[in-house]
């Protein structure tokens, strides 16, 4: 079943949990095989409708106002500097009115833009009456002298024409993330029997709703939760679903355990908050009512926030384009300073320049990392068993150097530009990293919590102090809590003094050899 309507929201078919996963008996893990060339939408990452929205009318408003100064340019004779700002003046005012009356005309839901007859007309409608305006404000003005009646006709006519072929564009755009699934958040139910069954009947019941239910997991056995919940096919157990959540894209959990189970209900989050989704509480049973704005809702279903995925909507956007931009750019400006490093690596010692390890990502997921070869090549530790010590005699003798100035770290801007890390972010551990001689998220219980937001090159926890070896579990734990402390309270502000303190730190190489 594929994503025909924007909004009308649905219930996945029990066949289609047939080809994710099998049902799963509870305490079993769940077993999901693998599916993504058959049903790719399955991990396809979400785009922000909000974001749509935005660029959407941004573009709108550039391209209007672009097309009205190259008008005028071409058509005005003698155009100089009091036409500019005559021209430029009414320009930008219908710059920025436009997007107002579209906006008030619904025009840039994500609705609005997978229909493309409708919107084409209310498009024609809207440019009629903001000219309509400019006409009567030139007219009752006594301004008709001051302004070409060719740019005008001119401008409302390619204006509109170009608005067409804009929103076009986009609506082909935003039919195949529609039809890829990108639009609808997935969501998951855990807890099952009447609660759920009756969530999912009223959640099928609203309108304007912006979720896909792709099935369901309960830890009891089939005699209190039934495999099958109102067309749901019960997928695992609670255990199950944070494998579930690695493999697959899920973004939004919904918890319909009562809350006055109060003791099941803190152990189930405690499982489930290390994911890198929102989790609500289903509110639609409960007998205990509070203020509506206590709420949030999804059409006309309430629920109560427990935890907010980190970054999402224009956050992980404008993280996203910060990453890109300042990375690209680092490149260029370092590319001497690697050249160089590379240049002292091959000298130094036979070998290849890039070590390669793998470690954990975002949501758990293993990815591989770039570094400059600080080891001999026959001592090198991929896994990173051990950690490296003062005076290490696996290090080289340009690897002590690089691994006290970080310059080793340089190659990750290019880990940056293929999306596996971000320049700010809880640093990426190697897989078989350990604290006195216990791999990390045994030392730490909420250890995992922070692959919730890409790694980075750079972050809190390395501004702050705790940068280089980790032997011991206060250590890790210090650095555990400071990226924790990034990751609630991120901001895009945070992440450039970030930036711009590291540079500093890099000059103290007392914690790093």
């Amino acid at each position: 079943m594929r994503h025909e309507n924007y909004r009308k929201g649905r219930i996945v078919d029990a066949s289609e949990i047939d080809n994710l996963a099998t049902v799963a008996e509870p305490k079993a893990a769940v077993d999901i095989p693998a599916v993504e060339a058959d049903a790719p939408h399955l991990r396809a990452q979400l785009i922000s409708p909000a974001v749509i929205a935005g660029l959407v009318r941004l573009g709108e408003s550039v391209l209007i106002m672009s097309l009205s100064l190259v008008i005028a340019v071409q058509y005005v004779e003698a155009f100089g500097l009091d036409e500019l700002l005559r021209y430029g003046a009414l320009t930008l005012a219908v710059g920025c009115a436009l997007p107002v009356m579209m906006q008030t005309a619904g025009l840039y839901s994500v609705r609005a833009l997978l229909r493309t007859t409708d919107q084409m007309t209310r498009v024609s409608v809207v440019w009629s009456i903001l000219f309509a305006g400019i006409f009567a404000v030139v007219f009752f003005d006594k301004a008709g002298e001051a302004f070409s009646r060719l740019w005008l006709a001119s401008w409302f006519l390619g204006g509109l024409s170009a608005m067409f072929i804009y929103r076009l564009i986009v609506s082909h755009l935003v039919r195949r993330w529609n039809a890829d699934g990108r639009l609808d958040r997935r969501a998951v139910i855990v807890g099952g029997g009447q609660p759920a069954a009756d969530l999912v009947e009223a959640l099928a019941a609203t309108r304007n709703k912006d979720i896909s239910i792709v099935g369901l997991f309960d830890d009891r056995g089939n005699d209190r939760s039934p495999p099958m919940v109102a067309g749901l096919r019960k997928i695992g157990s609670v255990a199950g679903l944070l494998k579930f959540a690695r493999t697959r894209r899920v973004d939004l959990l919904i918890v319909t355990l009562p809350l006055t189970a109060e003791t099941r209900l803190l152990q189930v989050l405690k499982q489930l908050w290390v994911l890198p989704a929102d989790i609500r509480l289903s509110a639609y049973s409960q007998k205990l009512r509070y203020r509506p704005r206590a709420y949030s809702w999804i059409g006309n279903v309430p629920f109560l926030d427990a935890f907010d995925k980190p970054l999402s909507g224009w956050g992980a956007f404008l993280k996203a384009v910060e990453d890109k931009v300042i990375a690209s750019l680092a490149i260029v400006a370092l590319s001497p300073v690697m050249a160089l490093v590379a240049l002292a690596i091959k000298l130094d010692s036979r070998g290849p320049v890039i070590f390669r390890q793998k470690r954990y990502g975002f949501n758990n997921e293993l990815i591989e990392v770039y570094k400059f070869r600080s080891m001999y090549v026959d001592k090198a530790d991929v896994d990173a068993r051990k950690l490296v010590t003062r005076d290490d005699p696996r290090v080289t003798r340009v690897g002590r150097f690089i691994r006290r100035t970080s310059l080793d770290e340089l190659p990750q801007f290019f880990n940056v530009l293929k999306g596996s890390l971000s320049l700010v972010g809880p640093r990426p551990h190697a897989t078989q990293a350990k604290a006195h001689e216990q791999l990390y998220d045994e030392v730490v219980e909420s250890y995992f919590a922070r692959h919730r937001v890409k790694p980075g090159i750079t972050g809190w926890a390395q501004i702050n102090g705790w940068r280089g070896e980790t032997d011991t579990a206060e250590k890790i734990q210090r650095r555990v809590e400071h990226d924790l402390f990034y990751i609630e309270n991120w901001s895009l502000f945070l992440d450039l003094y970030i930036l711009a303190k590291t540079p500093f730190v890099l000059i103290d190489p007392e914690t790093a050899y």
